[in-house]
Protein backbone atom coordinates (compact mmCIF):
# COMPACT_ATOMS: atom_id res chain seq x y z
CA UNK A 1 0.00 0.00 0.00
CA UNK A 2 1.01 3.24 -1.02
CA UNK A 3 1.01 6.22 0.75
CA UNK A 4 0.97 8.87 -2.10
CA UNK A 5 -2.41 10.31 -2.61
CA UNK A 6 -4.67 9.74 -5.26
CA UNK A 7 -6.01 13.31 -6.90
CA UNK A 8 -8.81 13.48 -9.40
CA UNK A 9 -7.56 15.19 -13.03
CA UNK A 10 -7.84 19.09 -12.99
CA UNK A 11 -10.98 20.23 -14.37
CA UNK A 12 -9.93 21.27 -18.00
CA UNK A 13 -9.40 17.71 -18.85
CA UNK A 14 -12.34 16.44 -17.01
CA UNK A 15 -14.20 18.87 -19.45
CA UNK A 16 -12.49 16.91 -22.30
CA UNK A 17 -13.15 14.10 -21.80
CA UNK A 18 -16.68 14.86 -21.61
CA UNK A 19 -16.80 17.06 -24.45
CA UNK A 20 -15.79 15.31 -27.10
CA UNK A 21 -17.90 12.17 -28.34
CA UNK A 22 -15.84 8.96 -27.29
CA UNK A 23 -16.81 5.33 -26.86
CA UNK A 24 -17.52 4.45 -23.62
CA UNK A 25 -17.78 0.94 -22.00
CA UNK A 26 -20.11 1.07 -19.27
CA UNK A 27 -19.13 -1.85 -16.84
CA UNK A 28 -21.84 -2.71 -14.78
CA UNK A 29 -24.61 -1.30 -17.15
CA UNK A 30 -28.11 -2.51 -16.46
CA UNK A 31 -31.29 -2.56 -19.31
CA UNK A 32 -33.58 -1.78 -16.00
CA UNK A 33 -34.30 2.06 -16.53
CA UNK A 34 -34.33 2.69 -12.90
CA UNK A 35 -30.62 2.03 -12.53
CA UNK A 36 -28.38 4.71 -12.46
CA UNK A 37 -25.95 2.96 -14.96
CA UNK A 38 -28.79 3.07 -17.41
CA UNK A 39 -29.67 6.84 -16.58
CA UNK A 40 -25.79 7.55 -17.10
CA UNK A 41 -25.01 5.54 -20.37
CA UNK A 42 -28.81 7.55 -21.83
CA UNK A 43 -27.40 10.75 -20.73
CA UNK A 44 -23.48 10.07 -22.64
CA UNK A 45 -25.81 8.46 -25.36
CA UNK A 46 -27.41 11.72 -25.61
CA UNK A 47 -24.16 13.76 -25.61
CA UNK A 48 -22.89 12.00 -28.41
CA UNK A 49 -20.84 9.26 -26.94
CA UNK A 50 -21.01 6.30 -28.35
CA UNK A 51 -21.95 3.54 -25.59
CA UNK A 52 -20.65 0.04 -25.14
CA UNK A 53 -22.45 -1.81 -22.47
CA UNK A 54 -20.53 -4.35 -20.21
CA UNK A 55 -22.21 -6.93 -18.03
CA UNK A 56 -22.26 -10.55 -18.30
CA UNK A 57 -26.26 -10.36 -17.19
CA UNK A 58 -27.66 -8.63 -19.64
CA UNK A 59 -27.41 -9.56 -23.81
CA UNK A 60 -28.52 -5.59 -24.73
CA UNK A 61 -28.96 -2.41 -22.99
CA UNK A 62 -30.35 0.76 -25.19
CA UNK A 63 -29.96 -1.01 -28.13
CA UNK A 64 -26.53 -1.85 -27.69
CA UNK A 65 -25.12 -5.01 -27.83
CA UNK A 66 -23.65 -6.13 -24.15
CA UNK A 67 -20.60 -7.45 -23.65
CA UNK A 68 -19.99 -9.89 -21.13
CA UNK A 69 -16.53 -8.06 -20.41
CA UNK A 70 -14.24 -5.46 -21.35
CA UNK A 71 -12.10 -7.80 -23.20
CA UNK A 72 -14.76 -9.25 -25.16
CA UNK A 73 -15.97 -6.19 -26.79
CA UNK A 74 -14.19 -6.19 -30.12
CA UNK A 75 -14.05 -2.39 -30.79
CA UNK A 76 -11.51 0.37 -29.11
CA UNK A 77 -12.78 1.94 -26.16
CA UNK A 78 -11.95 5.83 -25.40
CA UNK A 79 -13.10 5.61 -21.63
CA UNK A 80 -14.18 2.62 -19.23
CA UNK A 81 -17.38 3.86 -17.09
CA UNK A 82 -17.42 1.60 -13.98
CA UNK A 83 -20.42 0.97 -12.22
CA UNK A 84 -19.04 -2.03 -9.75
CA UNK A 85 -18.52 -2.40 -6.52
CA UNK A 86 -14.95 -0.96 -5.27
CA UNK A 87 -13.71 -4.57 -4.87
CA UNK A 88 -13.82 -5.62 -8.20
CA UNK A 89 -12.35 -2.12 -9.67
CA UNK A 90 -8.87 -3.77 -9.40
CA UNK A 91 -9.86 -6.22 -12.08
CA UNK A 92 -12.03 -3.52 -14.23
CA UNK A 93 -8.73 -1.44 -14.13
CA UNK A 94 -6.69 -4.55 -15.26
CA UNK A 95 -8.79 -4.94 -18.00
CA UNK A 96 -9.08 -1.41 -18.94
CA UNK A 97 -4.93 -1.34 -19.38
CA UNK A 98 -5.18 -4.21 -21.52
CA UNK A 99 -7.69 -3.14 -23.88
CA UNK A 100 -5.83 -0.16 -24.14
CA UNK A 101 -8.36 2.60 -22.59
CA UNK A 102 -7.28 5.80 -22.17
CA UNK A 103 -9.54 7.13 -19.32
CA UNK A 104 -10.73 4.85 -16.46
CA UNK A 105 -13.82 6.68 -14.98
CA UNK A 106 -14.44 5.58 -11.59
CA UNK A 107 -18.48 6.58 -10.65
CA UNK A 108 -19.67 8.30 -7.37
CA UNK A 109 -18.75 6.12 -4.33
CA UNK A 110 -16.43 3.98 -6.73
CA UNK A 111 -13.05 4.32 -5.37
CA UNK A 112 -9.94 1.94 -5.01
CA UNK A 113 -6.93 4.47 -4.61
CA UNK A 114 -4.39 1.37 -5.38
CA UNK A 115 -6.25 0.38 -8.78
CA UNK A 116 -6.43 4.07 -9.69
CA UNK A 117 -2.74 4.32 -9.13
CA UNK A 118 -1.99 1.24 -11.07
CA UNK A 119 -4.22 2.54 -13.97
CA UNK A 120 -2.26 5.56 -13.71
CA UNK A 121 1.60 4.18 -14.26
CA UNK A 122 0.21 2.05 -17.32
CA UNK A 123 -0.94 5.79 -19.01
CA UNK A 124 -4.31 6.25 -18.31
CA UNK A 125 -6.37 8.92 -16.96
CA UNK A 126 -8.38 8.11 -13.97
CA UNK A 127 -11.47 9.98 -12.57
CA UNK A 128 -12.48 8.74 -9.60
CA UNK A 129 -15.61 9.41 -7.17
CA UNK A 130 -17.40 11.55 -9.83
CA UNK A 131 -20.71 11.15 -12.11
CA UNK A 132 -20.54 12.51 -15.52
CA UNK A 133 -24.22 13.89 -15.23
CA UNK A 134 -23.14 16.15 -11.73
CA UNK A 135 -19.65 16.87 -14.28
CA UNK A 136 -21.77 18.05 -17.43
CA UNK A 137 -24.18 20.11 -14.91
CA UNK A 138 -20.39 21.54 -12.96
CA UNK A 139 -18.84 22.41 -16.34
CA UNK A 140 -21.31 22.74 -19.02
CA UNK A 141 -23.35 25.40 -17.33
Amino acid sequence: MSDERFDNPPDHVIRDILAVPKTIAVVGCSANPARDSNEIARLLQRRGHRVIPVNPAETTVLGERCWPSLRDVPDPVDVVDVFRRPEFVADVARDAIAIGARVLWLQLGVIDEQAARDAQRAGIVVVMDRCPKIEYARLFP
